[in-house]
């Protein structure tokens, strides 16, 4: 399983990173920590080489993260996708046709049970699951709600990407660049 022919989302912190990806195989690139002031340029310049941005919305710095800086970012900005863990977030990209994508977090069997809810309410187009580590959660996830599945957070090595992989994740996200560069796509 892949999401477009990529194991991996490779996951810039630094637009020296984003850079570099530019010129990649990679066509979908998740964005995080980003200025509002830079989002325009930096989406566009994605454009250009052909890249799909999702953008984390709940790290856009200077941008309140609800219903209004949402809209903002779907008419103004026009990210290929927005990334959160608010439903709010991702309702308004979905209305907007934005891939739409539920970030959760893991903690433990009760906050599994909470998941399966808040995304049957939300219905992202995909899930974001974090810590990444945990591929034996990754198929029941999937049964439950039938949407790909992103393994992000703490993924550091080969065997970390495999082991999700193998455990249901259709990618992984990861900031790690040995990792960008062991799963590059042909």
């Amino acid at each position: 399983m892949s999401f477009h022919d990529q194991s991996i989302l490779p996951a810039v912190r630094k637009m020296r990173d984003f850079e570099t990806l530019l010129n990649s195989k990679y066509t979908y690139i998740v964005l995080l920590d980003t200025h509002i002031g830079q989002l325009k340029s930096v989406i566009k310049e994605g454009n250009r080489a052909g890249k799909k941005i999702l953008l984390h919305a709940d790290l856009v710095q200077g941008l309140r993260n609800d219903e209004h800086g949402a809209e903002f970012l779907c008419q103004e900005v026009k990210p290929a996708g927005l990334i959160s863990t608010r439903s709010s977030v991702l309702s308004v990209a979905k209305r907007r046709g934005i891939l739409s994508v539920q970030r959760l977090f893991m903690l433990d069997s009760m906050a599994l049970d909470t998941s399966y809810s808040m995304v049957r309410n939300t219905k992202p187009d995909c899930v974001e699951v974090l810590p990444g580590i945990i591929p034996q959660v990754f198929e029941e996830l999937h049964e439950q709600i039938k949407v790909p599945i992103f393994a992000g957070g703490f993924i550091r090595s080969v065997e970390d990407v495999e082991a999700a992989l193998r455990g249901g994740a259709a990618a992984v996200t990861t900031s790690k660049k040995e990792l960008w560069r062991h799963f590059q796509p042909n």
